[in-house]
């Protein structure tokens, strides 16, 4: 009976040690961790400018709820602002501003632009998306429902202060 106990013993030892000296000893880094470690630190090249407008700045300009529309606010990060447009409880379509100093290809778009709205030049993006361009910003339309048409969209952006937003520094 002893030579038994003495067996199950040693074996919780031995149990013991193993699991201590595998879960005490430094992981081998992976193929993918110093990538990772240099990427975290890499400030360069940083999807958002620095110099971006805060998307809380941008508040102000979005059109407010009215005439069966409410504006419900979704997403507000540096350089981008945005709120869903809601008619009887159904998201018809999504109201943005974005500050273009990010992506400057965002605003070469307009550079060919033959339409205005309010006197800002605007482009249509695919079959349900309207923008415009108000200085380094982009205030954009995009249809969610069928029933919200382009004419929609750009009386939507009609209904942003345009001209207040051009002043925004």
């Amino acid at each position: 009976m002893n030579l038994y106990r003495g067996r199950k013993v040693i074996a919780v030892v031995l149990l013991s040690v193993l699991l201590l000296t595998t879960a005490c000893s430094p992981k081998t880094p992976g193929r993918f961790d110093q990538v990772q470690q240099e990427s975290t630190r890499q400030k360069s090249g940083q999807a958002v400018a620095k110099t971006a407008t805060q998307g809380s700045e941008f508040n102000k300009y979005f059109p407010k709820s009215g005439g069966g529309y409410n504006r419900v606010y979704t997403q507000e990060k540096k350089g981008f602002a945005e709120a869903a447009l809601k008619k009887d409880g159904k998201n018809v379509a999504v109201l943005s501003i974005s500050d273009t100093t990010s992506t400057p290809s965002a605003a070469a778009k307009f550079s060919q632009s033959t339409k205005k709205i309010d006197g800002y030049p605007a482009v249509e993006q695919g079959s349900t998306g309207t923008a415009v361009l108000v200085g380094n910003y982009q205030v954009k339309v995009q249809s969610r429902d069928k029933s919200f048409t382009s004419s929609d969209r750009a009386d939507w952006i009609s209904k942003f202060n345009l001209d207040g937003l051009a002043k925004l520094k």
